[in-house]
């Protein structure tokens, strides 16, 4: 009888310690995705909260090849911790392992199966199965997406989900900056049902009206190529206080040697800005500075060129205790080292900064000059119909204002559009060497325009939400919501730059009185546009989450020169 007893507990023990380990058991924490192919290898990579035994990828036709993967733990993402009502008590470092593998020898094949195992205390976790290939060669049509402006925003699994659902398969996916909210935050990556990962990768949860949106398997299939964007880079680091507020409190880094001077390399970093979450995050192309800020790669037919052109963004309102594009806060007057500095730029890229004489080698290169479809993407546009394309982009011009006395009783910044270096130094260097598409975000619309030359630009970032379109078309004027009192040439309406908007080519919406726009600025349309490298096409689509039932729209089609 004893015995019996006995081993009535040991069983009991056994289903709940199977109970509990079915409750809580090791899990990936995103499926892999797919980084930087080149014409023999591709590089695989995903996520778990614990460090594991032993990670690798089983490749092949039968999934008979194995390559193990290198760990490493991510610096810098963190989540925050509260108290029992919800009050911050501290920010503290996610326990965020990525892993890594270089699948080579891919030379004498084309797409095959694959799929990531994590061993860990004699516990085995298989994700499903997906597919890679190496670098796509010349000549085969290729069908990318061209996106941005994630940001944990609405309508993004939607957008994805439609977008997949309407094109198939993509080869790649261009992604123009703001890939998340906040650049440190476990939540904005990994955890929110709106994160980055389960958008591209079809494990979002987001719904309107009655219908759920999974987002799409996209990335685990194909590669993804980001440009940074101001919501990629996070400010001053600290584990007091929220996240939020540090990534809003970025500090140019002359300014931090200037009141610091003899902070360390590592000090310095965490007392004015840095892009180590993006930088740790993807395996791609790095430049003569040693990072993947900016970079250019390959991709079939295409050369693509990725810039680092970003700012700070700050309000337009002029309320005296905001500190914002224009002005600081009186309360900070006497305090130097709390001020903003206005929207200043993360990396120089005017004539003679490092990244610009990279471009102008890479412009010149026989890589960008052979391909046949040349295209540069970057965060901030030219040209616009958005609220982001004020002020210009330029560092701003300080000037601090005294009484008679020598106090200071203002601080304001001024923007010459003389100063604008992607319009002064940028654009003529690219209609110079012939870029194809100038792609870019920011202003969560669509719009596009072309120069005199011909060259494409195209802004398709509205996959969440919009913070509207400034134009005649609709009478919003910037100043309403975005006051420039130091800015005399603000442009109130239309693109400070002087393009003319294309109208879309095959179904533009109207406005109230039937008139056709040239832009979609919506907060439940939703846009994806796709770049057919066999075509030289790039074919818009719109999704209205209101009315699913009248599915994807073809809005707009056109061909890049040749």
């Amino acid at each position: 009888m004893k015995l019996l007893k006995t081993l009535y507990v040991m069983l009991f023990m056994m289903i709940a310690s199977s109970a509990q380990s079915t409750q809580n058991p090791i899990k990936f924490l995103t499926d892999p995705f797919l980084q930087t192919p080149t014409q023999s290898a591709v590089h695989v990579i995903w996520f778990t909260e614990f460090q594991g035994d032993q990670h690798w990828v089983e490749w092949g036709p039968d999934l008979q090849y194995k390559t193990m993967a290198n760990s490493k733990l991510m610096s810098r993402i963190r989540h925050e911790i509260k108290d029992e009502a919800k009050n911050l008590i501290k920010n503290e470092n996610s326990n965020v392992w990525r892993h890594e593998a270089i699948i080579s020898d891919l030379s004498n094949h084309d797409r095959l199966p694959y799929r990531v195992v994590t061993a860990s205390n004699d516990t085995f976790i298989t994700s499903s199965t997906f597919s890679f290939a190496p670098l796509p060669a010349a000549e085969k049509p290729l069908k990318i997406l061209l996106t941005s402006d994630h940001q944990l925003k609405p309508m993004v699994a939607a957008n994805l989900q439609k977008a997949a659902e309407t094109i198939g398969a993509f080869d790649a996916v261009f992604f123009a900056g703001d890939l998340v909210e906040i650049p440190d935050g476990f939540e904005d990556w990994f955890s929110s049902p709106k994160s980055f990962f389960a958008c591209l990768q079809g494990h979002a949860n987001t719904v309107f009206g009655t219908t759920q949106y999974v987002g799409a398997s996209i990335i685990q299939n194909a590669p993804i190529f980001p440009a940074i964007g101001n919501h990629d880079v996070m400010g001053r680091y600290s584990l007091d206080g929220d996240l939020l507020s540090q990534f809003k409190n970025p500090y140019p880094r002359e300014s931090v040697q200037k009141h610091f001077p003899d902070a360390s390399p590592e000090e310095l970093k965490n007392l004015s800005f840095n892009s180590d979450t993006y930088e740790e995050m993807f395996s791609l192309p790095l430049n003569p500075a040693g990072n993947n800020t900016y970079y250019a790669i390959t991709v079939g037919d295409v050369r693509l060129v990725t810039l680092y052109a970003t700012r700070i963004w700050r309000s337009g309102l002029t309320t005296p205790t905001l500190r914002g594009k224009y002005q600081e806060s009186v309360d900070t007057l006497t305090h130097p080292e709390k001020w903003g500095h206005g929207d200043f730029i993360f990396e120089p890229l005017e004539k003679g900064s490092p990244q610009y004489e990279w471009l102008v080698k890479e412009l010149e290169s026989d890589e960008f000059k052979n391909a046949k479809i040349k295209v540069v993407m970057l965060h901030n546009p030219l040209h616009t119909l958005g609220e982001n394309a004020i002020p210009p982009y330029c560092d701003p011009i300080q000037t601090i204002h005294n009484d008679s006395n020598g106090n200071i009783t203002n601080v304001t910044y001024e923007y010459p559009m003389a100063n604008d270096v992607l319009i002064r130094d940028i654009e003529p260097l690219l209609e110079k060497h012939g870029v194809d598409l100038v792609f870019f975000g920011h202003s969560h619309i669509w719009n596009r325009f072309e120069s005199s030359g011909g060259m494409a630009y195209l802004e398709t970032s509205n996959v969440g939400n919009s913070y509207g379109a400034y134009t005649s078309l609709n009478g919003i004027k910037r100043d309403t919501m975005v006051p420039a009192p130091n800015l005399p040439d603000y442009a109130e309406l239309e693109d400070p730059n002087g393009l003319e908007p294309v109208m879309p080519t095959i179904a533009p919406l109207e406005n109230d009185q039937g008139k056709k726009l040239p832009f979609i600025s919506s907060n439940t349309i939703s846009v994806f546009s796709v770049l057919d490298t066999g075509t030289r096409s790039i074919d818009s689509y719109y999704f209205d989450t209101e009315h699913p039932e009248k599915g994807v729209i073809k809005f707009d089609t056109f061909k890049l020169r040749e």
